[in-house]
This record gives C-alpha cells, sequence and structure tokens, in this order.
C-alpha cells in the first residue's frame, strides 16, 4: 500500500450516536497526525457544536465522494455496518468500523475480501486493549505472577432494569447485550490466550418484556484452561472486572477502566488524569495478605496512532481484517451455542488459523 500525499490523515466519521460522539471524535480530534474533516449524521447542529471545523454531510455516500478524504470510521447500528465498510472501500478509503465488526461471519468474510482486492486497510475499533484494567491483568499474566494461568473470569456487569427504547435493546439481528458488550471481552481473552479450542455460551432475556439478550454467559475452552465471559444488565452490584486463577496464585482487579466514564464527564484524552485507574491490583501467593501493585495508566489513543502509523507504513495495522473475522467466529459460534446447549468448534479454515496466529504474534 503506498504511502499517502499527505500528513494529517483526513477521516470522515458515519455517525454521531453514543459512539461517534463521545469515543471516536474526540481520540480522533486528541491524535497528531490524524484531522477529523467530515461527519456524517442527522444531527447537524450537535455535530457542529462540537466540531465546528467539520463539514456534515446527510449520507454515507455524500462523505465518501467527498475530495482528499483518506480514511473513514464507521459508528452506526450493526446491521448496517457490512455495507457502509464496502461502500467506504469501494470509493477507496481507508476503513475503521466500530465493534461488533459486522453481524455474521459470512459478512466478515466479505467485507475482509474487499479490503485485499481494494489495497486499503480495514481495521476494527477495539479500544478496550488498551484499558487499564486490561493492560494491568496482561503484564501480570505475561510476567509470571500467578505462574500457568488455569481460569480468568471477565465481567462487564450493568444496572439497567428498565427496558429502553433503542435499536441495541430489540430482537433485530445484531442486537442485544452480547453483541454490545461480548465483542470487548472475547477479543480481549484472544489477545490474551489466542483461539479456544470450543465454545460454550447461554444468552437469555431475564428482565420483564426485554426482547434481546440482556445477560449472556460464555466459556472458552482451551485444553487445561477455562475462560469465563460474562455480562448482565441486572446487576446492581457489579463483581469484580477480572479474577485470574493460576498455578501460583491469583490476581483480583475489582474495578474497569474510567476512560470512557471520564469521557462521559468532559475530560478530553491528554487532560491532565487522562487514563488513570486508582484502584489497584490484588495479588494472591495463598498468604493472608496480598500484595497490591498499580494499574497503568489506559490510553485509547494508542489504537488510533497505531492505526495512523500503519498507514503511513511505519507499523502494523493494531486490528487487522483477519482478527475481526475471526473474533465474528467466536461471537456467531456462541449464538448457536446458546440455541444447541452445546460447546461447539471456531468454524474456521486452516489457513483462517494460520493467518490469526501470523497476526497475533505482532
Amino acid at each position: 500500500m503506498s504511502t499517502p500525499p499527505r500528513w494529517p490523515l483526513r477521516v470522515g466519521l458515519v455517525g454521531y450516536g453514543f459512539a461517534g460522539r463521545t469515543f471516536h471524535a474526540p481520540l480522533i480530534n486528541a491524535t497528531p497526525g490524524l484531522e477529523l474533516v467530515a461527519v456524517c449524521s442527522g444531527q447537524r447542529d450537535a455535530v457542529l457544536r462540537d466540531c465546528p471545523q467539520v463539514a456534515v454531510t446527510a449520507t454515507p455516500d455524500a462523505l465518501f465522494a467527498l475530495p482528499d478524504l483518506d480514511m473513514v470510521v464507521i459508528a452506526t447500528p450493526n446491521t448496517t455496518h457490512a455495507d457502509l465498510a464496502i461502500a467506504a472501500l469501494r470509493a477507496g478509503l481507508h476503513v475503521v468500523v466500530d465493534k461488533p465488526f459486522t453481524i455474521t461471519l459470512e459478512q466478515a468474510r466479505a467485507v475482509a475480501q474487499m479490503a485485499h482486492s481494494r489495497e486499503r486497510f480495514l481495521s476494527v475499533f477495539q479500544n478496550r486493549r488498551w484499558d487499564s484494567d486490561f493492560l494491568g491483568i496482561r503484564n501480570l499474566i505475561a510476567t509470571g505472577q500467578v505462574g500457568r494461568v488455569t481460569e480468568l473470569e471477565s465481567r462487564m456487569d450493568r444496572f439497567r432494569p428498565q427496558v429502553r427504547d433503542r435499536w441495541r435493546e430489540t430482537d433485530a439481528a445484531g442486537s442485544g447485550l452480547w453483541f454490545d458488550l461480548g465483542p470487548h471481552m472475547a477479543d480481549q481473552a484472544l489477545q490474551l490466550f489466542g483461539l479456544p479450542d470450543h465454545v460454550q455460551a447461554s444468552l437469555a432475556c431475564l428482565r420483564d418484556n426485554a426482547c434481546g439478550d440482556d445477560w449472556a454467559q460464555v466459556l472458552l475452552i482451551y485444553g487445561k484452561r477455562r475462560v469465563s465471559l460474562h455480562c448482565s444488565l441486572l446487576a446492581a452490584w457489579a463483581g469484580p472486572r477480572f479474577v485470574v486463577h493460576g498455578t501460583r496464585g491469583t490476581i483480583l482487579k475489582h474495578h474497569a477502566d474510567q476512560q470512557e466514564n471520564q469521557l462521559r464527564a468532559g475530560m478530553r484524552p491528554g487532560d491532565p488524569g487522562w487514563g488513570d485507574d486508582p484502584d489497584g491490583m490484588l495479588v494472591f501467593d495463598g498468604t493472608d495478605t496480598p500484595r497490591t501493585l498499580p494499574a497503568p495508566p489506559g490510553d485509547q489513543r494508542i489504537y488510533y496512532a497505531m492505526l495512523r502509523d500503519a498507514i503511513m507504513g511505519r507499523g502494523h495495522n493494531p486490528v487487522p481484517p483477519i482478527q475481526a473475522v475471526a473474533l465474528m467466529a467466536v461471537m456467531e459460534t456462541c449464538i448457536l451455542s446458546s440455541q444447541r446447549q452445546m460447546a461447539l468448534p471456531l468454524p474456521l479454515t486452516e489457513q483462517e488459523k494460520q493467518d490469526w496466529h501470523q497476526a497475533w504474534q505482532h
């Protein structure tokens, strides 16, 4: 792929709902070498209030047709991701898709093939790889603090007992809590341990009048290791974010990364205290008193900085298409596992598995 003729890279954003407004626009604006120049949204006044320098278009096609655009970010409802990504790639643009990448494995493969044929960068916004909690746990595992990991539990719980009138809480394809939070937890597990041998899942609607799943319990099976992923919308008291058991001890991380809360509160990336996490990690080694270790600061800007460098020919795509395809295999297989009430292997080809492992080593 040839190096773009200019610096900074000119970026367009499709969608200005929660994800576009809270995450993408602030992170893009805070990343040197990226310039947010256009937004596609029906909320013109809200866009211009936050980003007065941008052009606002009414349709994605109008944004894709803007001259001198290098990259587009798709932050729209899940069912639109595949079609919009393909349209942007056909327009010659590099593409970032918010998670979930697509809503089926077939779509994921089709979008990845289009990016390959058009020789454009395609990446998925897995921002929580740069959360303080995950960075801390990953470092302690990598340095052998608890020996060989035998079990990891990852939880992302919320308390929202009332069903809200929004697409995420319908029974439409790509809606529900598993598609909302599952991609974060499953991606982090794959980054830590690779592709599982089998997955076993239970998805449920537990709230009154719920249409889409609002509870998920997923087990990733790795030989003698088990990884449990849990999310719920009926957890007034949330369990610990991570628990890791190993042959030499246990790691406990109570609270989650604070970047989302900071962004919601109006803090901007790079402000004093950005990404700081006051909740330390507890390491138990069988004695009465655990060690407390500080959590490293989180910084989701790193995703966009790495992608910028990759497009400019100075690094690797932080989330390449094969990782997005493999994650969609996990997501889809978990749904089938819940329906069939049995453990299932991932439906990846041997070539896809080899490509995934090669990308993982970077």
